[in-house]
């Protein structure tokens, strides 16, 4: 039987957001979470860098890296979210969604093929940049609402020269990290795909 407080964070740095607290299963590069075939409801964070648009397609431009090919890390997310139940989160305007027959979501849940997805900006959850999000939620029941719109921020994690944004852009390191707050509101989607 599943255990409602334990939950695998699939994809995750092992000294990111998800190390600080108990009851997760951190699975990181190393571990390769493609791997997980445990049981318990899932977070996922796949990576994004062959997905995002517009920089998917610079980076297939000018490093040969085809937009996709992530070595079927999102799909193995996916299915463990629609497997265990759980959450995945990845950039908003990734084309992993369609890729995998998912619905471009907007503010608020909206039904998906095994589940709902929404858009969420982290601003609202303490992140520097508005850093919009596309979730995808696997459970028993309609997901609880999360903080919907977009919230103030002070900074970009764009580092495309067009960008018309007179923020200052922060570093890689800072742009992926997880607010404590986001972090706790996917925990808490996890623990209700459970129940």
């Amino acid at each position: 039987m599943t255990n409602p407080t334990h939950i695998a964070a699939l994809f995750v740095y092992l000294d990111g957001a998800y190390a600080a607290v108990e009851g997760f299963d951190l699975w990181d590069e190393a571990r390769d979470a493609r791997l997980y075939d445990g049981d318990d409801p899932v977070v996922a964070h796949p990576p994004c860098n062959r997905w995002c648009m517009p920089l998917a397609v610079v980076n297939q431009t000018r490093y040969g890296h085809r937009v996709g090919d992530d070595g079927g890390c999102f799909a193995s997310a996916l299915a463990s979210v629609r497997r265990c139940g759980g959450v995945l989160e990845h950039p908003a305007y990734s084309a992993a969604f369609a890729a995998h027959g998912l619905p471009k979501p907007g503010w608020g849940w909206s039904p998906a093929p095994g589940g709902w997805v929404c858009m969420v900006a982290q601003s609202k959850y303490g992140h520097p940049a508005r850093k919009r999000t596309w979730l995808y939620f696997s459970g028993p029941s309609a997901p609880a609402d999360l903080i919907w719109g977009d919230g103030p921020y002070w900074a970009i994690v764009s580092y495309l020269k067009n960008t018309k944004n007179d923020k200052p852009r922060i570093t890689k390191k800072a742009a992926n990290q997880t607010p404590p707050t986001f972090r706790d509101a996917l925990l808490e989607l996890a623990r209700a795909s459970s129940s």
